[in-house]
C-alpha cells in the first residue's frame, strides 16, 4: 500500500486543500526554501568568473586602448593640434611596429585579473542584498556598480599608471618592472595612486551609466528576442549579453571621457614632456587643460574610448556571464549527485 499523497499535493498547491493554511509550519517551509547562494554561486566563483573576463577584455582591446592613451596625453605648455585615430595608428606603426600597440599589456595582465575579480564580486554581493527581492530595480543595479568600482580601482590604478606610462611614445621606462621601481624612487609610492581620486569621480558615474544600461538593454532584449519568451525560464543568451554590454560600454564612456583625459594627464605626468600639475585637484587640471586647448581638449580620445569600450564591454559581459553558466553547471551536477 503506497504512502498518503496528500501532504505533497497540498504543499505544492494549498487552494487544492481549503482546510491547509498558508501559516502552518509545513507549507512556509516548502516555499521559502532559498538557494544557499546568489545564482546557485559561491563568492569565489564569481570572482573566477570575473578574473577571466577582465582579462579577456583588456588582453582583446589593448591595441584600442594604447591609441587612446597616445591621443589623451597631451604635450608641452602650448597649444597642440589634435590628431586623428588614423594619424595615431600610422605614427605608431611606422616608427614602432605592430609592438607598439602592446606595450605595458603585461601592466593591465597583472591588474586586470585581481581587480575584476574584485569588481564582480563586490557588484553580485550588493545586487544580491540592494535589490530586495526586484531584479529590476536598476537604481540597485547602478549603486552596486558604484561600490563594485570604488573596491576594484583600490586594486587597479597602480597598474594602470604603469601600463598608460610604457603606452607613451618614446616611453623611457624598459618594462613593468623598471617602470614601478623609478616610479617608486624618484616620485614615491604616491604616484601610484594620484591619479585614484580622479577614477573613482570618473568610474563611479561610469559604471552607474553602465550597469543600469547593461541590465535595462538586456531586459529589453529578451522580451524581444524569439529565443527568450516563451515558458517563463527565459535563457540569457550570448547575444542578449554582448549586445546589452556593447550598449552599455559606448554609451558610459561616451559621458566620462573628460575626467579619462584628466585621468591620462595626472597618471602621465612629467613623462614624455607631457605636463607636471601642481595638485592632483580635477578641477584644477581641467582649468589647465581648457586654457591650453579649449573645450576640445577634454574630448581628446573619445573615438576610440568607444571603440574600446563598446566591444571590451560585450567581450567582458559574454565572457563573464558564459563562465557563471559553466559554474552553474558544474554546481548542479553535484547537486545531482548528493
Amino acid at each position: 500500500m503506497t504512502a498518503p499523497s496528500t501532504t505533497t499535493i497540498t504543499a505544492s498547491n494549498p487552494d487544492t486543500n481549503p482546510g491547509f493554511h498558508q501559516t502552518s509550519e509545513f507549507y512556509q517551509e516548502k516555499v521559502t526554501a532559498l538557494p544557499p547562494t546568489h545564482d546557485d554561486l559561491e563568492f569565489w566563483q564569481f570572482m573566477v568568473a570575473g578574473s577571466i573576463a577582465g582579462c579577456v577584455e583588456h588582453m582583446a582591446m589593448f591595441p584600442v586602448d594604447t591609441l587612446k592613451t597616445r591621443m589623451q596625453a597631451i604635450t608641452s605648455s602650448f597649444k597642440t593640434p589634435a590628431i586623428t585615430l588614423r594619424q595615431s595608428l600610422g605614427s605608431i606603426m611606422k616608427l614602432e611596429g605592430l609592438g607598439g600597440l602592446y606595450r605595458g599589456i603585461a601592466a593591465m595582465g597583472l591588474g586586470a585579473g585581481p581587480a575584476h575579480a574584485v569588481y564582480f564580486s563586490v557588484y553580485e554581493t550588493c545586487k544580491k542584498f540592494l535589490t530586495a527581492g526586484n531584479p529590476n530595480n536598476s537604481m540597485a543595479h547602478a549603486a552596486s556598480g558604484v561600490f563594485a568600482t570604488v573596491a576594484s580601482d583600490a586594486v587597479l590604478t597602480p597598474m594602470d599608471v604603469v601600463k598608460q606610462r610604457l603606452q607613451l611614445k618614446g616611453s623611457p621606462y624598459k618594462g613593468v618592472a623598471d617602470c614601478v621601481k623609478r616610479v617608486a624612487a624618484e616620485e614615491g609610492i604616491g604616484a601610484f595612486y594620484v591619479s585614484y581620486r580622479t577614477t573613482v569621480v570618473m568610474n563611479a558615474p561610469f559604471t552607474a551609466v553602465h550597469f543600469a544600461t547593461y541590465e535595462a538593454t538586456k531586459r529589453a532584449l529578451m522580451e524581444v528576442s524569439p529565443d527568450c519568451r516563451g515558458d517563463g525560464n527565459e535563457d540569457e543568451t550570448l547575444l542578449v549579453h554582448a549586445t546589452a554590454g556593447a550598449a552599455a560600454g559606448a554609451l558610459a564612456a561616451a559621458v566620462t571621457t573628460p575626467l579619462d583625459v584628466v585621468k591620462t594627464q595626472l597618471q602621465c605626468q612629467g613623462v614624455c614632456g607631457i605636463d607636471r600639475f601642481s595638485s592632483s585637484s580635477i578641477s584644477d587640471v581641467i582649468r589647465t587643460i581648457l586654457k591650453k586647448d579649449g573645450y576640445g581638449g577634454l574630448t581628446r580620445g573619445w573615438i576610440p574610448r568607444m571603440l574600446f569600450h563598446a566591444p571590451a564591454a560585450a567581450i567582458c559581459w559574454s565572457t563573464y556571464e558564459s563562465a557563471k553558466g559553466f559554474f552553474q553547471e558544474i554546481n548542479g551536477r553535484n547537486s545531482s549527485m548528493n
